[in-house]
C-alpha cells in the first residue's frame, strides 16, 4: 500500500502558530525519545521564528537547542524552515552568510531544509538551494501559496517545475494561511505530480477549519507527505491534528503506518506543556477557534498571534477586526505579496499603524518602504502607483536580485564580534540578530564568571562581582 508520510510540527510551527514560539528546550527534550519512536517521516524542530524567540524571550542558544534535539532524536530526520536570502532574519544577507548558515545548520543536526521566499522570487532561493546541496542536505523548495489574480494553479505548477530544475529534492506547497481549498488542493497536487518527478509535501493550517479536508484531497491526488501537529497544539491556527489524520487513514491505501498508542503518549505529555503555555498567557483561546474570515483576511497563524500581541501592547486589543480588514488592503497596495515571514510581519505591522494612526500610511516602516523599493525582490504584481509615490517618491527601484548588491559580509561580522564569539555559530547569531546577540553573549560570559548580574568596566567588558 502507498504509505502517506507525516511530518510532525509540534517542536516548531505548532507552538509558533499558537503560542508565540514560547516552548522551551527543556520542555521538548523529555518527549524526544517518545517522538523518535513514533516513526514520523521528519520532525520540524528548528528555523522559522524559533531562532529569534530563543534569544529574545527564552535566554537560550538556538544552536544548543538544535544539537540537543539531534542527540536526543537520533532516528528521525530533523527539518528546519529557512527564509531563502533572509535566512531566519528579516532582511537579505550576502551569499557567503547564506552559505555558512546552511553549512552549520546541517553540521549541527538539520537533515532537511525547507527553503522559501516570501515573494516566490526564485532568485532569492538559489543560493540556499545550492548551498544545501553542496553540504549534502535535502532541499525542500517551497511554493508560498496564496490567492490573487496572478496566483493561479498554473502559476504554482510552473514554479514547481522551475524549482525542480534548480535542484529541489522535494516540492512543498506552503499554505501558511489555510487559503488552499480542498478541491483546489486536489487539482494543484495532481498537476504538480504530472509535471515533476520528485515528492510533493503539503503544509497547511486549520485556521479556516478546512485543513483536514485539504490534506485528504491532496493525499487522494498523490501527495507524498503532509504536515500535522499533535492535538494539544494542533488545529486552529496550527496544523491539523496528527492523531485524527492517522486514525482516518488507518486501513486504507494511504495508511501512515503510525501507531495511535505511541502518538497518545506524546499527546499526554504535550497536553501539560499546552496547559503551561495557556497559564502563562501565550496560548490565546482565539487562535484555537475556526475563523472562516481567514479566507478573506489571508492572515497566517503566526501572523495572527503576532497581531494580537502587538495590539495588546498598545492597549488596543478591541481593534483587531479593523486591523484584519486593513491587512488585505495593504497587501493589494504592495503588489499582493504572499503573507509569510517577513512579508506577513511587514504587511501586518503596516496595517496596525494605519489603523492606530487614523490615516493610511501616515506612519510607514522602513520595511514597507523596502518592499516597494524592490529590496525584497520582485513583487507578484505592480504595486499601487499612488502608494509608491506617497511612500518612496521618485527613489529608483531595484530590479536585479537584491543580494547581487550585497558584497560578502561574513568577515565583517567575524571582526565585529570577535571579542564575544566562541565559535562560528556565534558569528551567525550576531549576523542575524545583533541587538539580541550582544546582551545574550554578555550574559553568557557573566555566567562563566559565576555571576548572575552583568557588570561592565570602562572598555565594556564583563567584570566579575
Amino acid at each position: 500500500m502507498a504509505k502517506v508520510k507525516i511530518m510532525e510540527t509540534i517542536l516548531r510551527d505548532a507552538h509558533q502558530s499558537q503560542a508565540a514560539t514560547r516552548m522551551r528546550t527543556d520542555e521538548m527534550l523529555p518527549a524526544a525519545k517518545m517522538l523518535d519512536e513514533v516513526g514520523f517521516y521528519a520532525l520540524e524542530a528548528w528555523g522559522g521564528a524559533t531562532f529569534d524567540s530563543c534569544l529574545r524571550y527564552l535566554d537560550e542558544d538556538p544552536w544548543e537547542r538544535l544539537r540537543a534535539l539531534k542527540k536526543a532524536i537520533p532516528n528521525t530526520k530533523l527539518q528546519m524552515l529557512f527564509r531563502g536570502q533572509n535566512i531566519l532574519g528579516y532582511k537579505h544577507y550576502a551569499d557567503d552568510v547564506v552559505d555558512e548558515f546552511c553549512r552549520l545548520s546541517l553540521k549541527n543536526g538539520v537533515d532537511i531544509i525547507r527553503i522559501f521566499d516570501a515573494l516566490n522570487d526564485v532568485r532569492n532561493m538559489r543560493q540556499a538551494i545550492e548551498s544545501t546541496k553542496k553540504y549534502n542536505g535535502t532541499v525542500e523548495a517551497a511554493l508560498c501559496y496564496t490567492t490573487s489574480k496572478v496566483h493561479t494553479v498554473e502559476y504554482f505548477v510552473d514554479l514547481a517545475v522551475e524549482l525542480e530544475k534548480m535542484g529541489a529534492d522535494i516540492i512543498c506547497i506552503k499554505d501558511m494561511a489555510n487559503l488552499l481549498l480542498p478541491y483546489t488542493a486536489y487539482e494543484l497536487v495532481s498537476k504538480i505530480k504530472d509535471k515533476v518527478k520528485i515528492p510533493v509535501h503539503l503544509h497547511t493550517h486549520n485556521t479556516a477549519g478546512t485543513g483536514d479536508m485539504v490534506n485528504m484531497k491532496a493525499i487522494e491526488a498523490g501527495c507524498d507527505i503532509v504536515d500535522t501537529a499533535l492535538s494539544p497544539l494542533g488545529n486552529g491556527t496550527s496544523q491539523p491534528a496528527t492523531e485524527a489524520l492517522v486514525a482516518s487513514l488507518k486501513g486504507t491505501e494511504y495508511d501512515t503506518g503510525l501507531d495511535l498508542e505511541k502518538l497518545n503518549k506524546c499527546t499526554e505529555y504535550f497536553r501539560k506543556i499546552a496547559e503551561r503555555l495557556t497559564a502563562d498567557g501565550f496560548l490565546n483561546p482565539r487562535v484555537l477557534k475556526v475563523d472562516v474570515n481567514a479566507l478573506i483576511y489571508q492572515v497566517p497563524g503566526g501572523m495572527l498571534s503576532n497581531l494580537i500581541s502587538q495590539l495588546k501592547q498598545q492597549n488596543a486589543s478591541d481593534r483587531l477586526t479593523e486591523v484584519l480588514e486593513e491587512v488585505p488592503r495593504v497587501r493589494a497596495d504592495l503588489g499582493f505579496p504572499p503573507l509569510v515571514t517577513p512579508s506577513s510581519q511587514i504587511v501586518g505591522t503596516q496595517a496596525v499603524l494605519n489603523v492606530l494612526a487614523g490615516e493610511r500610511y501616515k506612519t510607514v516602516t522602513k520595511e514597507t518602504k523596502g518592499v516597494l523599493a524592490g529590496e525584497y525582490g520582485k513583487l507578484p504584481l505592480e504595486p499601487s502607483a499612488n502608494v509608491v509615490k506617497k511612500i518612496i517618491g521618485d527613489t529608483p527601484r531595484i530590479t536585479c536580485r537584491p543580494a547581487d548588491n550585497i558584497p560578502p559580509e561574513l568577515d565583517k561580522y567575524k571582526k565585529e564580534i570577535e571579542e564575544y564569539a566562541t565559535c562560528d555559530e556565534d558569528v551567525l547569531t550576531y549576523a542575524l540578530f545583533p541587538q539580541l546577540a550582544m546582551p545574550f553573549f554578555k550574559k553568557r560570559e557573566a555566567r562563566l564568571h559565576g555571576v548572575d548580574k552583568v557588570i561592565y568596566d570602562a572598555d565594556n567588558k564583563v567584570q566579575p562581582v
